[in-house]
Order: structure tokens, then C-alpha cells, then sequence
């Protein structure tokens, strides 16, 4: 008895809600309350809130006749670029231009001497050579006029990935070292004021900004003059 109750319960549920559901489905909706539009007095109106114009600040002059101090002067700052000195020559730069305003600061790779520029662009042609003769065998030293190729080959032969290796590393080593120059050289309209190959060191930011303070000519430029 228990488990014919407990069926019909299971049956007449699911009816239950189906049933109710057919019924709200065509059932009419039921009508919409109709709004009450009360009228606002012309006196409530709300109205846009008044536009603050900008606040008109004066300009800050720089001092002169439309000028900065450092108006008509160029500071050129030779630095080594393979030296990783660009860094420290963009901070001077930065320094020099907020405490002269106006000034021109350029600055330039300072190239080592001619010697070690012309050794650098031979290490790659050595570079390439040797791995090229490894790499090609002992067919090649006849095409280039020898009988037999030299003692030296066979050991470079024998371990040939590490002469490839030691040859690329010992040449980019040897590059960097030939372009290296170590300069750090500063010049106000021409005339050197601090050389680190000179001083052995980088110059300190106030050590430097009194030097060109003093070498700097004051240049007063005029309207429609």
C-alpha cells in the first residue's frame, strides 16, 4: 500500500506542474498599470550645471628675452658604445638640459683609434676562415696550393666542435675588446672641459655641471632681431 502511494505521488507531481504550467501558459497577462505623469513646474526644471573654464595659469619664463640660460651653447658628449656608457651619457644629458635650459647636448660614439679599428674588421674575416677550413676538410688545402694539409689541421679536425666554438668566442671577445675605447669626453662649443681617458673616471654630476656653468656664454636672443 505503501508503495502504491509513493508511485502515485511520483506520477501525479509531475502532472501536477505540467498542468499548471499549460494553464499559465494561455492564460491573459494581466494589465499593465497605467503611470501617472505629474507635470513638473517650470520652476523645478533641473538645469545643467554652469562650465568652469580653465583657470589660466602665466607661463613660467625661463629668464632672458624668451630665452634659457643655455641658449646658443652645444655640449657634445663623446662616449664608447661598446662600453655600455650610453646609459650614463642619456643621465648627463638629462641633468644638463634641466639645469640649462635652452642647451643643445649632442651625443656621439667616440670611435677608438685607427689600429684597433682596422684590427677589429680583420678578426671576422679570421673568424670565418678557420671555421671554414674545419668544416670543409682536407679537400680545400689543395684548391689553395698546398700538397698536403698542415700538422695543425688534424688537431683542429679532431675536435671540431670545439675549435668552431673557441674560434667564434675567442673573435667576439677580441672584437669588443679592439672597439672598446673607454672615452667619455665632454666639450662646450668646441672646448673640452672633462676627458675620462684623461681623468681615469667618469665625471660626478655637480663636478660636471659647474665646469660647463663656467665655460657657458650666456647667449640673449631678441624678438625680430
Amino acid at each position: 500500500m505503501a508503495v502504491d502511494k509513493a508511485h502515485l505521488l511520483l506520477v501525479g507531481l509531475p502532472l501536477f506542474l505540467f498542468c499548471s504550467d499549460v494553464f499559465n501558459l494561455f492564460a491573459p497577462p494581466p494589465p499593465k498599470p497605467t503611470a501617472h505623469h505629474h507635470p513638473i513646474p517650470s520652476s523645478q526644471h533641473f538645469q545643467s550645471p554652469p562650465i568652469q573654464q580653465p583657470l589660466d595659469f602665466p607661463a613660467q619664463k625661463t629668464g632672458g628675452f624668451g630665452g634659457g640660460i643655455g641658449l646658443g651653447n652645444t655640449v657634445q658628449i663623446d662616449f664608447c658604445a661598446s662600453c655600455s656608457y650610453r646609459g650614463t651619457a642619456q643621465t648627463m644629458k638629462n641633468m644638463l638640459e634641466s639645469a640649462f635650459p635652452g642647451l643643445n647636448v649632442v651625443l656621439a660614439n667616440y670611435p677608438p683609434p685607427l689600429p684597433k679599428r682596422l684590427l677589429a674588421k680583420v678578426v671576422p674575416v679570421v673568424q670565418f676562415g678557420v671555421i671554414g677550413v674545419v668544416m670543409a676538410g682536407e679537400h680545400i688545402f689543395p684548391r689553395l696550393g698546398f700538397a698536403a694539409p698542415p700538422p695543425w689541421y688534424y688537431s683542429m679536425r679532431a675536435n671540431r666542435f670545439g675549435t668552431i666554438s673557441s674560434t667564434w668566442l675567442m673573435g667576439n671577445f677580441l672584437q669588443g675588446f679592439l672597439q672598446n675605447s673607454g672615452a667619455f669626453e665632454v666639450s662646450v662649443n668646441g672646448e673640452q672641459v672633462y676627458s675620462k681617458l684623461r681623468e681615469k673616471r667618469f665625471p660626478g654630476e655637480i663636478e660636471l655641471r659647474e665646469a660647463i656653468g663656467k665655460k657657458i656664454v650666456n647667449t640673449r636672443v631678441m624678438d625680430g632681431f
